[in-house]
């Protein structure tokens, strides 16, 4: 079976996130949705056939609801969101869904292999809800796998004195700093460095908080760097409802009690940022000052003012240098059209 992933209809409600990829290609549990879809089409032998489905990119499959999706799609009918069938229609879905995300990646990913073995340095609780991927190391941790099922990926490292709490999953080649204190459901994607506390939080990929500070209720997109003490509030203290930008209405609108903070690929702040409830921070952002940055930051804003286009790059160059990764020839062009908009 060919299935097209349609994001026509769920691309601008989801921004920062999808100004620079398409809604497939979003992080929620552990894999990326069009990474769900390519398994679970790769596994299911009974969907090959020669039929071509085009299906909402924002539709969460797992091993449970595929059939469900695609026979729903099939027939016709619009797909609601129910016990088995979710989807994420503004940025705060993706930490709103990822414990369910994850719990389902898990099944997906883990279905008829084994872990590798746990180091007897560690403290476990509910080992068997465990599961590490070759080359990875974790030593002298505790892991509670009570609450949630902890993914530990290929080469990734949980340093010593980290506190995890499930769900959880830290990806390819990821580092969890020592000493960190991780609160379910949150995702460190692959080549990502975490550290402080963090809590319900996802981090797609090559992204760094790599110290002490909260991260909570948030999500962080691909190639972005949180300064040492940043922090993110992620409840008003009325403990009232908390107001988000919708990039799609224009207006800002209430979105229930939590809400940290959502920043698109690039963009960075400066140490001991503290972020306001419900900051949207836009694609290539320098936040830096000595007050609050706004509740939302437009795309390639430096402090105060306009970045310039080439120092916005040449700044990207060396972030992903550090990872010894470049910038590629369609990375400079979609960030040139987001710049000239």
């Amino acid at each position: 079976m060919t299935i097209i992933l349609d994001d026509s209809l769920s691309r601008e409600q989801l921004y920062p996130f999808t100004a620079t990829r398409h809604v497939a290609d979003i992080r929620i549990g552990i894999l990326t949705i069009r990474e769900k879809w390519a398994l679970l089409n790769a596994r299911k032998n009974s969907h090959i056939d020669e039929n071509i489905v085009t299906v909402p990119a924002n539709i969460l499959p797992s091993i449970e609801n595929i059939d469900a999706i695609l026979a729903s799609i099939k027939a016709g009918n619009l797909l609601a969101d129910d016990e088995n069938i979710k989807s994420i229609n503004h940025p705060w879905d993706i930490f709103l869904l990822n414990a369910w995300a994850i719990k389902k990646d898990v099944e997906l990913i883990t279905d008829g292999r084994k872990s590798q073995p746990l180091s007897s340095t560690n403290k476990a609780i509910s080992p068997e809800n465990i599961f590490i991927e070759e080359g990875a190391k974790v030593e002298h941790s505790i892991i509670n796998a009570a609450t949630g099922p902890v993914y530990i990926g290929r080469n990734a490292e949980v340093m010593e004195g980290c506190i995890i709490r499930g769900p959880f999953c830290l990806g390819e080649g990821a580092t969890l700093k020592m000493g960190s204190k991780i609160y379910g459901a949150t995702t460190v994607g692959p080549y990502c460095v975490a550290g402080g506390e963090i809590k319900n939080s996802v981090m797609f990929a090559h992204s760094n908080k790599a110290h002490d500070g909260y991260l909570g209720d948030s999500v962080i997109g691909e190639w972005c760097n949180l300064g040492g003490g940043t922090t993110t509030s992620n409840i008003k203290n009325t403990a009232g409802g908390v107001r988000v930008w919708d990039n799609k209405s224009k207006v800002y609108i209430e979105i229930g009690l939590k809400c940290g903070l959502l920043m698109g690929d690039y963009s960075r702040a400066a140490i001991n940022t503290a972020f306001n409830t419900g900051t949207v921070v836009g694609i290539c952002c320098n936040i830096f000052g000595d007050s609050f940055p706004p509740k939302f930051v437009n795309d390639f804003t430096w402090g105060k003012e306009r970045y310039i286009f080439e120092k916005a790059i040449q700044d990207i160059i060396n972030w992903k240098k550090l990872k010894g990764e470049i910038i590629s020839e369609q990375e400079k062009k979609i960030l040139k059209q987001l710049y000239n908009q």
